[in-house]
């Protein structure tokens, strides 16, 4: 039994339901491409400050966090927003977690897919003044994540923004990345909700004229583009795009609010997915894709339905510390050891929002031993001067 605070300054008494879902592998193929976006975990006990540009990692923990998505068969979008890409993981970090995953993804029996975010974070904001420094570092990115064996998702960068970028620099330069590239690429259109850096991207702040770039930039080699991840939060604009993309090209979700319907489509189109959610949320979401998959839409949307809840609370404005949540929920089903992030991250929340996750996991089935979280929470209220009355 623990007291869990409330927003309104009340304690609540609550002990988990008792009725998780237990993880799994699939028992057929799945019908849609699932990315998972997973996080790092920090290594408290190391000798270096977690501030200091150069996190330390358990890598232990973060790699056998992939194992686990990758055993419910899901694939993994590697060194993305979700572990921390800007808020704390470096790229010489990232490159080494590339490395990492790779030859642990090779070793797996089900030979996951993996696809791993190319930005310019090797570089300081302030150095990459043209769009010539620009596209150097991203090509050098590419080519290290296409040298490890994965595919090189072009992630959007704070630096175009910055210098001012309009449509037509944005266009070539991604046509040039995208013909340079040794196999097809992922496109990333992230919101300003993630990032407030990123206001403006595609050169315009106004939406329908970016979605006219994006697609002019895809339609003049669909064959080199395999997708675009989108992270608006905006279902109907989503819906629009990829009715309106080429033959071929897919649109993977990265709308951590409407996933469900997204996924499930209108009968003529659906969205794949790329999503931070997946990881907080891996057997609900493995399990309503088998569903899927069989054609059993009751159960997709049973298994999904109660996860959108606690997807809004992870995701709730300052959307970007997100991150935490999923941490948190990592923590709590005893799949690290320590609630640590990178760059002391796991203080972007508040206690508040940790008890309502715990509520809300455990509404979606997804805390999955009640006595270890019993005992976590504890501790974490006791840290936050919350004992039982």
């Amino acid at each position: 039994m623990l007291h869990l605070p409330q927003a309104d300054g009340t304690l609540l008494r609550w002990q988990p339901s008792g009725s998780p879902i237990r993880p799994r592998a699939p028992a057929r193929p799945l019908t849609r491409i699932a990315f998972a976006a997973a996080h790092v975990v920090a290594d408290p006990l190391a000798p270096r400050s977690p501030w200091d540009g150069r996190p330390a990692i358990d890598w232990e923990a973060t790699l056998r966090f992939r194992h686990w998505l990758w055993d419910q068969g899901f694939g993994l979008a590697e060194v993305m927003d979700t572990a921390q890409r800007g808020m704390g993981l470096d790229w010489e970090t990232a490159r080494e977690l590339i490395g990492r995953t790779m030859a642990e993804a090779r070793a797996h029996p089900a030979r996951p897919r993996v696809a791993c975010g190319a930005g310019t974070d090797q570089h300081e904001l302030r150095d990459l003044t043209d769009l010539g420094r620009i596209e150097a570092a991203y090509r050098a990115q590419i080519e290290a994540i296409e040298g490890a064996g994965a595919q090189a998702i072009v992630m959007a960068t704070r630096a175009l923004p910055a210098i001012g970028a309009g449509p037509d620099d944005y266009a070539g330069l991604y046509r040039r990345l995208i013909a340079a590239a040794d196999r097809p690429v992922i496109l990333h259109w992230l919101g300003e909700m993630f990032d407030p850096a990123l206001a403006g991207y595609w050169g315009t702040t106004d939406r329908a004229a970016a979605t006219e770039t994006v697609l002019g930039i895809i339609n003049a080699d669909p064959g080199r583009v395999d997708g675009i991840k989108v992270s608006l939060l905006d279902r109907a604009h989503e819906e629009d795009l990829r009715a309106r993309l080429p033959a071929g090209v897919r649109l993977y979700t990265g709308d951590d609010y409407n996933y469900p319907e997204l996924i499930a489509g209108d009968g003529r189109h659906h969205s794949d997915a790329l999503l931070g959610i997946f990881a907080a949320i891996a057997p609900a979401a493995a399990q309503a894709l088998e569903a899927l998959a069989g054609g059993d839409l009751g159960r997709y949307h049973a298994l999904m339905a109660p996860t959108v809840p606690l997807a809004h609370e992870i995701f709730a404005p300052p959307t970007r510390f997100y991150k935490a949540g999923v941490a948190f929920l990592s923590w709590i089903n005893g799949l690290q050891r320590q609630f640590a992030m990178p760059a002391g991250m796991q203080s972007a929340r508040g206690i508040v929002h940790y008890a309502r996750l715990l509520q809300l996991a455990d509404a979606a089935g997804l805390v999955l031993e009640g006595d270890l979280a019993v005992a976590r929470m504890r501790a974490l209220l006791i840290l936050n001067g919350i004992a039982a009355p």
